[in-house]
């Protein structure tokens, strides 16, 4: 008896650590910040109790004849073969269940699917492996790739530990920005492979599908930031292509939109100017960071039989106008992709300039942002 009830005794301390252990796991799906996502919620939690209602009437049943009607006690099995009444029972009462369900499921679909009537639109592409985003009527738009912090560190012999960046892989150098309580209609499509753009807290995932446009919306009711990651395996480097949407109050969002248009005033200016070929450098390095460093490495040395190497290559220490044709169109075969799309005249100038007097090269020359134009 003592051993009983020290059985017992442990299995309870067992299931109260056990309980305080996992308070802290939630067990349901999240509820998130949007009014899809609460439908959603919303959705899943009676499509829940219907299938729990269900469960205790069936296993109920069951439970209730095999203690009752069992061969031991003398039942006899019924015969209804052929039964007009059990047809039609068996096959109504799900009909029923199935309409109950379908009803809001439906409500819900038709809701997350419209987008008319929005305050504003962004159209999003997908890119091995970044983001592009344009503000439509903005003359707004930038390319969102995982931030400097998280792309040393996921670097194969990295001295820098994941573990001390913030948001390791949940960074971006460029956040999608858009103002709380307004109705964003989102195009999203890809410029090379399917991606699909999917943050949590929205309550739904699209895909982002080359040649096409997929449309949906989003209105967030709280200001603040919001992580997600692209749910598509479009490649060898698709765990590093983060989405984060911060969303500002009205006045915020305005001040941030304005700053946005200046700078891409400013670039433009830029771009017919002559650069200090020590800037064009020291911009090139950033980009070269950004979108290079992941096939050709740090230090220009490529992966062997992978990715050629940057450092004494033909192409950065041979004819410029070679070089400026790769980078810009990429080259058909291979995995070297064109950034005449999503890089500008600044950035092309300044990254193949940085090419070809850094990472073990000294050709001496440069790349004008003029140039680059001259060739679109």
């Amino acid at each position: 008896m003592n051993k009983l009830k020290q059985l017992f005794a442990g299995g309870a301390l067992l299931t109260i650590m056990s309980s305080v252990a996992h308070a802290e796991y939630g067990l349901n799906m999240p509820v998130g910040v949007t009014e899809t996502s609460r439908q959603v919620y919303d959705l899943h939690m009676l499509i829940l109790w219907v299938c729990v209602a269900i469960g205790v009437v069936v296993f109920g049943a069951m439970t209730y004849s095999m203690i009752y009607h069992r061969k031991s006690r003398g039942a006899v099995a019924s015969q209804f073969h052929e039964s007009m009444t059990a047809e039609l029972v068996w096959t109504v009462i799900p009909f029923i269940i199935l309409v109950v369900m379908a009803i809001p499921a439906t409500s819900v679909l038709i809701d997350m699917h419209d987008s008319s009537e929005s305050d504003m639109t962004v159209k999003v592409t997908g890119y091995q492996w970044k983001w592009h985003y344009e503000y439509i009527g903005e003359d707004v738009a930038f390319y969102s790739s995982l931030d400097a912090a998280s792309n040393a560190a996921r670097q194969v012999g990295s001295d820098i530990d994941p573990a001390t960046v913030e948001n390791y892989l949940l960074d971006v150098d460029n956040r999608m920005v858009i103002p709380v309580n307004k109705k964003v209609r989102i195009l999203l499509t890809a410029g090379d492979v399917i991606h699909a753009w999917w943050v949590p807290d929205f309550g739904w995932k699209k895909d982002a599908i080359p040649g096409f446009i997929n449309e949906t919306w989003v209105k967030v009711d709280e200001p603040g930031v919001y992580r997600g990651q692209c749910a598509e395996l479009c490649g060898r480097d698709h765990g590093f292509m983060p989405i984060v949407v911060e969303v500002m109050s009205e006045a915020d969002y305005a001040t941030w939109l304005a700053e946005q248009k200046g700078a891409a005033a400013s670039a433009k200016l830029a771009a017919i100017e002559d650069l200090d070929p020590r800037e064009l450098k020291q911009k090139g390095k950033k980009v070269y960071r950004a979108n290079c460093v992941a096939c050709h490495q740090k230090k220009g040395e490529g992966i062997p039989g992978v990715f050629p190497a940057i450092t004494g290559s033909s192409v950065a220490t041979g004819d410029i106008n070679n070089h400026i044709n790769m980078v810009m169109n990429g080259k058909a075969g291979t995995a070297m992709a064109g950034y005449k799309a999503q890089l500008s005249d600044v950035e092309l100038a300044a990254v193949i300039t940085y090419q070809r007097n850094s990472l073990g090269n000294k050709v001496g020359d440069a790349v004008q942002p003029a140039e680059i134009a001259a060739l679109r």
